[in-house]
């Protein structure tokens, strides 16, 4: 099973349990600080500019951002997970409370899939990842609802079986929603792009695996 870096920023969680393997890296973005303290998780680093806690945590391994920058505490987490090797990335923390944020969050996953890694965003119920000329697999599911957006102007060459609603290479449009609220139907699923970038919002129970298209 691949190490995960896991990332907690300072939104909502949602009752989602953080329960880090041994082997993966954790990483408290800004005030996710005061919530993994909170939660009892062990934190290997501490990163962000903490104008939202207050105060500078106390951590042996603490990398103190400025307020001003071009990137958000979490992209500057990702960067130093990708700087230590780690292919894929839980972001808990990175959703409700202000839009712009969870939009910013959403961004990065886009980010991550197109250089050939892997992120999942957790919020209320659902899990959200992206892919970006890749494709992804699920496990089997009785019920549960799936929905896919182009990330991007146009998604070519994408097709999704074994799910209620089977496509078979078709284009999907940012300013179309034809891929919302499709359905598990208990079989193991695939989604694939061929060229461009899918959004793909899930239950937060699913299984993924992550494969070339």
């Amino acid at each position: 099973m691949e190490p995960r870096c896991i990332i907690a920023g300072a939104g909502e969680y949602y009752g989602h349990a953080i329960a880090p393997r041994a082997e993966d890296y954790v990483i408290a973005a800004d005030a996710g600080y005061l919530r993994l303290r909170e939660m009892g998780v062990r934190i290997d680093e501490v990163i962000g500019d903490f104008d939202s806690t207050g105060f500078t945590p106390n951590h042996p391994n603490l990398r103190i951002l400025p307020v001003e920058k071009d990137d958000t505490d979490m992209l500057c987490s990702l960067r130093a997970g990708i700087q230590r090797g780690y292919r894929e990335f839980h972001l808990y923390g990175g959703t409700g409370g202000r839009l712009d944020h969870t939009l910013a969050n959403i961004q990065c996953l886009a980010w991550l899939a197109r250089q050939g890694l892997h992120g999942c965003l957790y919020g209320d119920g659902t899990l959200i990842t992206a892919v970006y000329n890749d494709a992804l697999s699920l496990g089997a599911l009785d019920k549960g609802t799936v929905s896919v957006f182009a990330l991007g102007t146009q998604a070519e060459g994408v097709s999704i079986s074994d799910l209620k609603y089977s496509v078979n290479d078709i284009t999907l449009s940012c300013d179309y929603p034809l891929g919302v609220s499709n359905e598990f139907i208990g079989l193991p699923a695939r989604i694939a792009v061929r060229n461009g970038s899918l959004l793909i919002v899930l239950p937060d129970r699913a299984e993924l695996r992550w494969e070339m298209a």
